[in-house]
């Protein structure tokens, strides 16, 4: 796995640092300077006219990578002053070291109580860099941090964040009190979990990473936590198409769902199946809606998905089920529901599907296996028995335990959507935009990694490429949108397929 892909917690992340500081003779100092010069060079790259710069050191190494950027900016001619949450006398170890230096070189410091001097109004710069709180924040943000966090939040002036926002959980993505809202986050040495999901996208801004030139080895222990997707390895996942292939390979996916005031959702799933490259769609759903939308959808089977008998001989031609699209949660929906979940045939299980495995069959399936389940956050709450905030408290947590329940892959979405696996394998989407919030944008999602599976990927490969396709074309078709429309996504597909 590429070092860029790899996904940490902080504790992990922490031993990185300690192997290549013991195992491989970097000091740590030499890290520290190595940060330092990394945002250096990123704000200069961003930002170069700017001249006057405060930068806000807490009392760690985060804050220690404060002072050499610091040093660096005093080094280049620019005007510099440090707001000290931690006088620098009070300082250990490479911080203070990174402290003394920037004293040696002429630098200035301020601390809280004078950060209302006309000075040093945050208002007055032309950018702030965010050195307070690093990856080792347990508790929520108080006190003088917090202050001076809301104080560079309401400046109006760019801000660097220096590894994480402070006050971001690196490990889930979630605020702890107040955050800095940067507009560049720079990360180092490994990737944190939590920046790629979350709440992390309101506070981190454009993300760059830097490894600090420490050795492939180190990288060797532990093993990453996750594992950030790239559309160049799941678009190798795709099945090649030969010149010879026809309709009956490319999988057949039966579509279930769309109970009275619901038939748009499986219309939407049937059409994504369809883009998204199945050889061929059946659609069961209400009688009256199969009859009418089978002309706004001619490519697809129209089936009476209140005749039992029917629903048996769909599930023996089909190659796999899409179960869940406006299904709802009336006599009809639990009977069919009951039919076919209790079937062997592989399922992508959504909507109201999941909302009926936690009211009828709570622990059903852990003895199934053979499905993917794809919840939004309120959904893998009533799967879990919570509340939506916790599982949001910890996304990578509730996804695996989700998992581990239902012996399922299981694709927890939002902004950072997560899959897993039973055996705790999780990957994370870094595709995707706030225009995709609208309504049926989980039934394109269940009809595209159901053509997947369909056509012969393992389910979670499925997952893992049809998340990212799915995004993917959202990220093309809201290009210069404030939203779009789950029928706009699909018709981008195409755009995005290989």
């Amino acid at each position: 796995m590429n070092i860029n892909n790899r996904l940490y917690r902080a504790d992990q992340v922490r031993e990185l640092d300690r192997r290549a500081i013991e195992d491989h003779g970097i000091a740590g100092y030499t890290l520290m300077q190595r940060a330092g010069a990394a945002v250096f060079r990123a704000m200069r790259a961003r930002w170069p006219e700017a001249r006057r710069v405060l930068v806000c050191c807490g009392g760690g190494n985060n804050g220690g990578d404060g002072y050499v950027i610091a040093r660096l900016a005093l080094e280049a001619g620019m005007k510099v002053r440090v707001l000290a949450l931690k006088p620098p006398d009070a300082l250990s170890g490479d911080a203070a070291t990174a402290a003394g230096d920037y004293s040696t070189a002429g630098g200035l410091v301020n601390e809280p109580g004078e950060f209302d001097h006309s000075g040093m109004d945050p208002a007055k710069f032309d950018l702030i860099v965010d050195a307070l709180l690093g990856t080792g924040l347990d508790r929520e943000v108080r006190d003088d941090y917090a202050n001076v966090i809301e104080a560079v939040n309401a400046a109006g002036v760019p801000v660097v964040a220096v590894d994480v926002p402070s006050g971001l959980n690196s490990d889930t993505g979630m605020p702890m009190g107040s955050v800095v809202r940067a507009v560049l986050t720079v990360s180092f040495i490994g990737r944190k979990r939590g920046l790629a999901t979350g709440s992390a996208g309101d506070y981190c801004g454009e993300i760059l990473f830097d490894a600090l030139g420490v050795p492939a080895t180190v990288y060797d222990q532990p093993e990453p936590d996750a594992a950030l997707l790239d559309a160049v390895e799941t678009d190798a996942m795709l099945p090649a198409r030969r010149t010879s292939m026809h309709k009956g390979a490319l999988g057949h996916v039966l579509v279930c769902g769309g109970d009275f005031n619901m038939p748009g959702a499986v219309l939407l799933a049937a059409r994504a199946a369809l883009t998204a490259g199945s050889g061929l769609v059946s659609v069961a759903t209400r009688r009256e809606h199969s009859l009418a939308l089978a002309g706004s959808l001619p490519e697809a089977m129209w089936a009476n998905g209140e005749d039992g008998e029917i629903l048996d001989t769909l599930l023996t031609r089909a190659d796999v089920l899409a179960l869940g699209p406006g299904l709802g949660k009336s006599e009809w929906s639990a009977a069919v529901w009951h039919r076919l979940v209790a079937g062997e045939l592989p399922m992508v299980l959504d909507a109201d599907g999941l909302n009926l495995l936690a009211e009828h069959d709570f622990e059903h399936g852990s003895e199934r296996g053979n499905w993917i389940l794809t919840p939004h956050p309120g959904e893998a709450a009533r799967l879990l028995g919570c509340a939506t905030a916790e599982i949001q408290r910890d996304r990578f947590a509730a996804v695996r335990a989700i998992s581990a329940r239902f012996d399922a892959v299981v694709v927890l979405k939002g902004a950072g959507s997560l899959i897993a696996d039973p055996a705790g394998q999780v990957a994370v989407c870094p595709y995707g935009n706030p225009a995709m919030a609208t309504a049926g944008m989980g039934d394109a999602l269940t009809g595209i990694i159901a053509s997947l599976v369909g056509q012969g990927l393992d389910l979670f490969n499925a997952a893992c490429a049809g998340v990212v396709l799915h995004a993917r074309a959202g990220d093309a078709a809201a290009t210069g949108r404030r939203s779009i429309l789950a029928g706009e996504l699909i018709d981008a597909l195409p755009r995005v397929l290989p």
